[in-house]
């Protein structure tokens, strides 16, 4: 995914938090609205940047600005409240052939509530205001999956948006790999 990068915005208040990196499209927003292209895979995100690229160019769209990312997902997913772990797979309806990036940088863990089943909607850790509650990196994500099943486990998210929510690590990707 491409996205605008946006500052810590003020109503986060916490000195942890510079930037936020979340796969939620809230506050650090995603390239354009895509979903009406129909370009997604499986996950709702994109299989490479070269998909991205592409559609950027056929609709004109402005990419200046943004930054690529690639997300993997733990393969289970669960309910705020009800942390029991289930499988889940990408949306068969659509072709998912993911490209691993040659070049990554892990930056984090987040949480995120996917309430419509398809698209990840809100990430509890900067929309939820949780960094507020848990450490967290500068990019307002945790540091490791065994932290986020963790604090899943001990409802540490209850009463933030409804589940299912997954956890995906997200990597930044160097211009150009």
């Amino acid at each position: 995914m491409a996205k605008r990068v946006e500052l810590k915005p003020e109503w986060l208040n916490t000195d942890q938090v510079k930037d936020l990196y979340s796969v939620s499209n809230c506050t650090s927003k995603d390239f354009a609205d895509y979903i009406e292209f129909w370009k997604h895979n499986g996950y709702w995100l994109f299989d490479s940047p070269e998909v991205i690229n592409d559609l950027a160019k056929e609709h004109g769209i402005d990419m200046s600005g943004t930054r690529m990312f690639y997300y993997e997902v733990y393969e289970y997913q669960c309910y705020e409240d009800e942390p029991e772990w289930e499988e889940f797979e990408p949306e068969k309806s659509f072709e998912t052939n993911v490209k691993v990036p040659r070049e990554k940088v892990l930056e984090g863990f987040d949480v995120v509530s996917l309430y419509n089943g398809n698209a990840p909607e809100c990430s509890y850790l900067s929309c939820n205001h949780m960094a507020q509650e848990l450490k967290v990196n500068k990019h307002c994500l945790l540091s490791s999956l065994e932290e986020a099943k963790a604090h899943l486990e001990n409802k540490a998210f209850d009463g933030c948006e409804p589940g299912p929510c997954r956890i995906f690590a997200v990597y930044s990707v160097p211009e150009n790999a």
